[in-house]
């Protein structure tokens, strides 16, 4: 199967919601309009925001104009944490019809809840998203997103439902029924993460199953960083179009922002229920458009569990609407809490991935080890033989990868090269840094 031009899996123009091409003018009256009726709402309903606002000196009748949020205090992480279980939820407990949370793996995990009203908000963005990346009514969907307290198993398949397609609910793991299902159940769109779906690819190539043989078409890729290097490496080795879906949980789930498959230049924020800005991460000043820094959010039209200017920690730039009127962020590659320092020169793990996909000895599979070189935080780079490699492949891809990563950042790492099939596996998203320090 040859990938179909991506600008005939364009969503019809006519299908798409009046918001979708909306002018500035209207896009940001609406947003105005939503964001009053948002932070009246936390302010009114939950104690923190009450709290925050006066300590700020602000409430919400100073929102004249979309930039004065900026008056306005962040949210953090560490306040939903500290308001654990439901001191977030701006509504009776009652109209809560579901609970999601974080794993907790670092402390206590962060609780969000939605009413019937989120629920039907949610669904009909992942829905928007799902169009925009080329799904369609009647098409059979395969989630291979966890199902559970993360959201983004059933985020998707409210999504799917709602956009009118079958769905198969997999969820992770159990990778050789995942590509017996693909087989037999002959799904068109897949939504997983871009490292599972590396490890479905790896299953074909065991058991002799050639991707363009498969009735896949559309991969929807999210919940971890993936560079657009790793997007060519899998449309070219899954012989399927490869679009990129963007949420978090404090947010809503995933369904935040999509990329439109026609063009796949970046993700567009869903602005009518997500008001996006980015801020120096220091400073917390809010950047023009066009600058990188860390991006922040304001939900518009939230009941159960509105958010005030949450730190997301992802890194990235706004840039105008190309194939929607909505503006777009730039693919997420990095966050800021990921950023490792190795002998004075700031590095994330994605920069790494890049030099990787481009070196035919090795496969994308890889991990990063922080260790200690006396003093100072080192860098080991475990990864794993492509299959099939030549006798020499070893000595040649820990060659080429301490010279780029030389090269391009003035450090030395160390290689570690291991045999095909060594490096950990995820069956949801990537654990890509060890620290043995």
């Amino acid at each position: 199967m040859k990938l179909k031009p991506a600008a005939e899996l364009a969503a019809d123009p006519s299908t798409l919601d009046p918001i979708e091409t909306a002018s500035r003018d209207e896009i940001e009256a609406l947003q105005l309009s939503r964001m009053r009726w948002s932070l009246q709402h936390a302010y009114n309903n939950v104690p923190h925001y009450q709290t925050a606002f006066e300590k700020n000196g602000v409430s919400p009748d100073d929102l004249k104009q979309l930039s004065d949020l900026a008056k306005f205090p962040f949210t953090a992480k560490n306040v939903l944490r500290e308001n654990y279980p439901f001191g977030m939820f701006a509504v009776p407990r009652e109209q809560i019809i579901r609970i999601h949370a974080s794993s907790g793996t670092t402390g206590k995990p962060t609780v969000v809840g939605y009413t019937q009203n989120d629920l039907n908000m949610w669904a009909d963005c992942v829905a928007r998203s799902m169009r925009a990346s080329g799904a369609r009514k009647g098409d059979i969907v395969h989630i291979s997103y966890g199902y559970g307290l993360f959201t983004g198993g059933l985020g998707a398949h409210y999504g799917a439902e709602r956009l009118g397609c079958t769905i198969i609910p997999v969820s992770g793991g159990m990778t050789a029924r995942q590509l017996q299902l693909i087989q037999d159940f002959k799904p068109r769109v897949i939504m997983v993460t871009p490292s599972y779906l590396l490890n479905i690819l790896d299953e074909m190539a065991t058991q002799g199953v050639a991707p363009e043989d498969t009735s896949l078409e559309i991969g929807i890729f999210g919940a971890e960083p993936w560079t657009n290097e790793m997007r060519q490496q899998i449309e070219q080795r899954g012989s399927l179009h490869a679009v990129d879906i963007y949420g978090l949980s404090e947010v809503i789930g995933p369904g935040v922002a999509n990329e439109c498959i026609e063009t796949k230049d970046g993700l567009h924020v869903w602005e009518d229920h997500f008001y996006p800005e980015v801020i120096d991460p220091l400073t917390g000043e809010v950047l023009p458009d066009g600058e990188i820094g860390e991006l922040v959010f304001t939900s518009l039209t939230k009941e159960a569990f509105p958010i005030v200017r949450y730190r997301t920690r992802d890194l990235t730039r706004l840039m105008p609407g190309t194939a929607r009127s909505m503006r777009r962020m730039e693919k997420v590659t990095g966050r800021s809490d990921d950023m490792l320092i190795i002998k004075g020169v700031n590095l994330f793990p994605t920069q790494i991935e890049e030099i990787l996909v481009k070196i035919p000895e090795v496969s994308p599979h890889y991990q990063l080890e922080l260790y200690k070189d006396g003093n100072l935080d080192a860098l080991k780079v475990h990864c794993e033989l492509a299959p099939k490699a030549g006798d020499d492949a070893a000595d040649n891809a820990r060659r080429k990868l301490a010279q780029q990563v030389k090269d391009n950042f003035g450090i030395s790492v160390e290689p570690v090269i291991h045999e095909a099939g060594a490096v950990a596996r995820s069956e949801g998203k990537a654990k890509r840094v060890i620290d043995s320090r």
